[in-house]
């Protein structure tokens, strides 16, 4: 499954209820105003289980790029990518 976060601000219970039962076999994309979650909910995407992306544009968009740690469990990517991963991770939800 992929999921797309769009938004800085969800529950924490839903944002866990997502992240937490996402599994090995999903993809996660934060974009738009979701790349902030890389930031405001690091903790919560360390244990998620599924790859964590977070859209290049946005991040360069919202001068985050200084802000995320080399370690940080998301990784960006490029808009073709996330359209391989839309491509490849199926079924999607977005939030």
């Amino acid at each position: 499954m992929l999921y797309t976060f769009s938004q800085a601000h969800y529950s924490q219970t839903e944002l866990e209820l997502y992240l937490l039962n996402a599994t090995a076999q999903d993809a996660v994309v934060l974009w738009q105003d979701g790349v902030l979650l890389a930031l405001k909910q690091a903790d919560v995407l360390a244990r998620c289980h599924a790859s964590c992306f977070v859209l290049e544009n946005d991040i360069l968009a919202r001068n985050l790029t200084a802000l995320l740690p080399n370690d940080a469990k998301v990784r960006s990517i490029s808009l073709a990518d996330f359209v391989a991963l839309s491509e490849q991770y199926f079924p999607q939800i977005a939030l």
